[in-house]
């Protein structure tokens, strides 16, 4: 096994929150009882992706406020929400009002750019300004002052029988500090860094010399966010897939899910250069191996790794449950009482 870095201090969980369309109830409630497994096998956070139009979960805020009254300890984040759907004030008071629900337990993940098939949902999401919105970083900052409590209106206090709040009510302390950029660019780390917001490295980065190491490529992202921010928080993302106790079918199907995959982890990916990292599936001896070799994991202290799409439930089981009693220990991680 190569040299081990620094021990793996916090270790979670992404899901995307599969579901059927014709009948998205049991799916929605598949997602709910793996959090709740999550917490009670150790791991130190869940996190809910963000997808809309698809059959996945759209709304994870709603879907954390239940997870709220269904968890006691582990901490709840999104990775990301993409902001370019999003009202930033709307958004403040929501995520406000979940981290009240959970004690402080929420960790939101978020990103920007132009909305995934903006041309063709644009009328529908911003009928009268879609050809004026930015969707640049502006939009990360207004939400942390919001979060941080920062005025919103130039007026408190009582008209009639109303009162009002200058700033986003609930203000929940805190939630400006638990705030994440899902950065796959070396300016988005960097920047993060300078604004003191905290880093989710994924399994997605952009290839802007055109290499095909991902490994290399996310630790530059890594260090040149701790550059500029030596004591902010960072976390890497990977999908993982440890076998250990898995049957004979089921390693099967992952090999195969992985396989299919592999392909565009090769070489960047379209006119963004999208580099996507291997899935990392193996025993836990082997994945710790892998992980104690890659260069982006050597600089991390927290990480969600990845679940991956369109599995059984029994399958999350497994995965979990091998993720918490395994591989964990072997990366120097102990799970929460």
């Amino acid at each position: 096994m190569p040299e081990q870095g620094v021990a793996l201090r916090r270790m979670g969980f992404l899901t995307i929150g599969s579901f059927d369309p014709a009948d998205p109830g049991p799916g929605h409630e598949t997602t709910l009882e793996v959090v709740e497994l999550g917490e009670q096998l150790g791991f130190d956070s869940a996190w809910l992706r963000h997808r809309h139009l698809q059959p996945g979960i759209s709304s994870p805020v709603a879907v954390l406020a239940a997870l709220s009254q269904r968890t006691s300890r582990i901490h709840l984040g999104t990775a990301v929400t993409p902001l370019g759907w999003e009202n930033p004030l709307r958004l403040a008071e929501d995520l406000a009002t979940v981290d009240v629900l959970t004690g402080g337990r929420l960790e939101p993940g978020v990103s920007v750019s132009t909305p995934m098939q903006y041309e063709r949902v644009k009328a529908a999401l911003y009928p009268d300004t879609a050809d004026v919105e930015d969707f640049g970083y502006e939009r990360v900052l207004r939400l942390q002052r919001f979060l941080r409590g920062d005025p919103v209106t130039d007026f408190a206090g009582t008209e009639g029988i109303e009162v009002f709040s200058d700033r986003v009510e609930p203000h929940s302390p805190g939630l400006a500090d638990r705030l994440w950029y899902g950065g796959a660019s070396l300016a988005s780390a960097r920047w993060s860094g300078e604004q003191g917001i905290n880093l989710l490295a994924s399994s997605v980065v952009r290839s802007e010399d055109g290499s095909s190491d991902f490994a290399a490529i996310q630790a530059g992202h890594l260090e040149a966010f701790r550059a500029a921010h030596p004591t902010g928080r960072t976390s890497q993302g990977l999908v993982v897939i440890p076998t250990d106790t898995a049957t004979a079918a089921q390693r099967a199907r992952y090999q195969a899910y992985v396989d299919a995959r592999t392909p565009r982890t090769r070489e960047p990916q379209g006119p963004g250069r999208l580099l996507f990292a291997p899935d990392v599936i193996g025993s836990s001896e082997e994945i710790a191996a892998q992980l104690w070799a890659h260069a982006g994991f050597r600089l991390v202290e927290e990480v969600a790794f990845a679940l991956p799409f369109g599995f059984e439930h029994e399958d999350y089981v497994q995965i979990l449950t091998d993720m918490a009693t395994r591989l964990g220990p072997l990366l120097g991680w102990a799970p929460a009482p």
